[in-house]
């Protein structure tokens, strides 16, 4: 068998190995552990196939619609993250392989069991009514092929099963296998393919090229993905301007508790949320859901991932603002091995043999190395951190958990800014959240320009009576001893978020303009402090259970009202006049910190706090 056997290939100043790849009939092309560039087009004829081995992938340059063509097949490996019972979202590189120019549809009839470094068999694709994928021999139940498109309701999720209908950049849903198989189809790499709930599959058609287009619409939601057979930039195509007028700024990743049944109303997940603008990854806030897949209590939270280079086959939602078509172009592929380490993961949290240049990490550089791509970036000017941030963690009822995040960069306003505010995926019976100006919607990742005195608006909504915990969990590339305080503008209580946790069961509502974010603490706001400071004493007598207000410079107090925690007012006395002091009593009150304002005649202001215990 006559074949071209490539072990190493040039850098990217070398991309100049092929303007157009043919395949004759009985050959093949073996890349191991490297890139391929071509030109143009490929051409694969008839048993004519294509392998790419131990995470090797195939970058292609040419611009507008795909030109591949042939009956003969491109081959690439990716493993699942789940067993039988949980989904990952998928897209495929590969479509159907015929003679027709350009890309194809796709079905789970081209996924295959590897067997050897270019062996393979077909996967088992079971009846509808079996619901238990297996991995040796690999079989797929087609009952969970399912897609989403220009849709926003759960009961609008497309059935695909085995049919091949899935255009070029469509993504799709698939649950694993139950099982394991210790087989091991390259011996270099090292890699079976199924250690347990972790199958490998062997995508084989034609490889996915050129433009590639899927329709949007305005507050819906799509299933998309990397449909090429390397890695894409991912703040490539999020910041593209034609994308960005069709786009909400975010990708959206599922992400799932291992609960294992079938059940819909047993299942437990949530979007985690990629922003390009700042390169953070929001964790999802994980929900359970009911008969009909609407969302019900909070249960818990999702794991921070590495998002900016989506990896051969990672599926991905992104929400419309617009009708339109959104494009995957040649122009975002790079060659960026899958692995937290380089920014790139599917759903796990580290790879294997990540030991060459192109391991983006492997530096001491704040900048990322020189990275293979079709569009001549110099990724050696691009930092590969994230924005500094900090990361708050708001939790519902002792339950459910909402990760959220600022993240702070100059060029950041105070509204809207395009891939670095991000909005929640949906919306929960409970949520907290940050307010931007003039927008409608929640934000569970938002980017300021810091400044001590910046105040961030923030929001709490329920449905229901709920118990909101908040605080600081992560802080990345910020000043570890900044303080970070949540302020009750109503009660005037700054409390310190960053060492202790904000605690506050509030009623059914929403409250948009009670609740800031500040990075320092006023205890008294007053408008003129130093003589209000001097003019009141407040002491909270626990022993006689007695508050004592002492009126130093006899000061004509036209209100006193005291609160609790909550808002909610549990004194309040009118036109009390000169007095010097003033007794009330605090018997009936529960144990807690209150908030006692002030208003003379004069218009001065005066907020202290007290504490009450019977302790």
């Amino acid at each position: 068998m006559k074949r071209i056997l490539l072990s190493t290939l040039g850098l990217i100043s070398s991309f100049t190995v092929f303007s157009q790849l043919y395949v004759s009939p009985n050959s093949y092309v073996f890349v191991n552990d490297q890139f391929m560039y071509v030109r143009q087009d490929v051409n694969l004829q008839n048993n004519g196939n294509f392998f790419l081995r131990n995470k090797s992938q195939l970058l292609q340059g040419s611009g507008g619609a795909g030109a591949n063509t042939g009956a003969g097949k491109l081959s690439v490996f990716q493993e699942g993250t789940v067993n039988n019972f949980q989904y990952n979202y998928w897209c495929s590189p590969v479509g159907n392989a015929s003679a027709l120019v350009g890309n194809e549809s796709f079905g789970i009839t081209m996924l295959n069991r590897p067997t050897g470094l270019t062996t393979s068999t077909a996967a088992t694709i079971l009846p509808t009514n079996n619901y238990n994928g297996t991995s040796s021999p690999l079989a797929i139940a087609p009952y969970w092929i399912w897609k989403f498109i220009t849709s926003n309701a759960y009961a609008q999720w497309a059935f695909v099963g085995s049919g091949s209908t899935l255009n070029a950049g469509e993504g799709f849903t698939m649950k694993g296998t139950s099982g394991t198989d210790a087989t091991i189809a390259q011996a270099a790499e090292n890699v079976q393919n199924n250690s347990g709930s972790r199958q490998r599959y062997d995508f084989r058609g034609k490889p996915n090229d050129g433009t590639i287009s899927v329709p949007v619409s305005a507050g819906n939601f799509t299933l998309v993905g990397n449909p090429y057979p390397s890695a894409i930039d991912l703040n490539a195509y999020l910041l593209d301007p034609a994308n960005a007028a069709l786009l909400n700024g975010q990708a959206y990743f599922w992400e799932q508790v291992v609960v294992n049944t079938h059940v819909l109303r047993q299942y437990q997940g949530g979007y985690g949320v990629y922003n390009p603008g700042t390169g953070i990854y929001t964790p999802a806030a994980f929900f359970t859901y009911d008969g009909s897949g609407n969302q019900g209590v909070p249960i818990g939270s999702g794991t921070v991932f590495q998002r900016r280079f989506s990896p051969v086959g990672q599926g991905f939602m992104v929400q419309g603002i617009a009708n339109g078509n959104v494009s995957m172009k040649n122009s975002y592929r790079v060659f960026v091995k899958e692995g937290a380490v380089n920014q790139s993961e599917f759903a796990r949290t580290a790879s294997t043999n990540d030991s060459s240049i192109f391991d983006v990490y492997n530096t001491d550089s704040e900048f990322f190395p020189a990275i293979p791509n079709v569009a001549g970036t110099d990724y050696t000017q691009i930092r590969k951190g994230t924005a500094p941030y900090i990361r708050i963690h708001a939790m519902y009822n002792n339950g459910g958990v909402r990760p959220t995040t600022i993240a702070f960069m100059d060029t950041a306003t105070d509204g809207y800014d395009y891939g670095s505010d991000g909005r929640s995926p949906s919306a929960e019976a409970a949520e907290f959240y940050y307010i931007l100006p003039d927008i409608p919607h929640e934000y569970v990742a938002t980017a300021v320009k810091f400044d001590i005195d910046k105040r961030i608006p923030v929001g709490f909504r329920c449905n229901a009576q709920t118990n909101f915990k908040l605080q600081v969990k992560d802080v990345v590339d910020f000043d570890p001893n900044q303080n970070v305080y949540l302020h009750d503008k109503l009660t005037g209580i700054y409390y310190d978020i960053k060492n202790n946790v904000f605690d506050m069961t509030l009623p059914v509502g929403n409250n948009t303009t009670r609740f800031e974010i500040t990075f320092k603490n006023i205890d008294v706001v007053l408008s003129n402090p130093d003589e209000v400071a001097d003019s009141f004493s407040v002491y909270q007598n626990n022993q006689n259970a007695m508050l004592t207000v002492y009126n130093t410079l006899d000061k004509d107090i036209m209100s006193l009202v005291m609160y609790d925690v909550t808002g909610k007012i549990v004194l309040e006395k009118q036109n009390l006049g000169k007095a010097n002091t003033y007794e009330f009593s605090t018997a009936s009150l529960s144990d807690g910190v209150y908030v006692v304002k002030t208003k003379t005649r004069d218009n001065l202001d005066s907020t202290k706090k007290v504490i009450v215990s019977r302790k």
